[in-house]
């Protein structure tokens, strides 16, 4: 697929995650499918069953290209029309967007593989460390 002519964004930060502009932000005439992952905060996890939010400690400097470089391998193996990952640092509550992936291509089945295999190869390899918090403690938990 022609660089220039692919659409994609990662971004990290704080502000709450908007998905109608991601969606907008892919979209193409040439576009025949787009898929949108949601992360969300629930309010359990495996170790404990009372989540009251998540923290996730990020260096945006470090984040950034290591989720583009996972964009662009999914690229190198979907035919990505565009591509827009954005990741949450700081506080997220309960039923808040803490990360998200929309991808565009021509065909569905291309959308689905290159979604799933973005936000599993961040979940593996972005440097992102996440902070379960209940009432009365916290841990620093695997993942993101």
């Amino acid at each position: 697929m022609d660089a220039a002519r692919q659409q994609i964004r990662v971004t990290v930060g704080t502000d709450p995650i908007d998905v109608a502009p991601l969606v907008s932000e892919v979209a193409r005439a040439d576009s025949g499918a787009t898929v949108v992952f949601l992360g969300t905060v629930r309010d359990h996890s495996a170790a404990h069953t009372d989540i009251t939010h998540l923290e996730y400690e990020v260096f945006a400097e470090l984040v950034e290209p290591k989720i583009r470089e996972i964009v662009d391998d999914a690229a190198d193996r979907w035919p990505i029309l565009g591509a827009v990952v954005e990741h949450r640092s700081g506080r997220v509550d309960l039923g808040q967007t803490s990360v998200a992936v929309a991808v565009s291509t021509a065909h569905r089945e291309d959308a689905f593989a290159a979604a799933r295999f973005i936000i599993d190869e961040l979940k593996t390899r972005a440097p992102i460390w996440k902070k379960e918090h209940w009432p009365g403690g916290s841990e620093w938990s695997p993942g993101s």
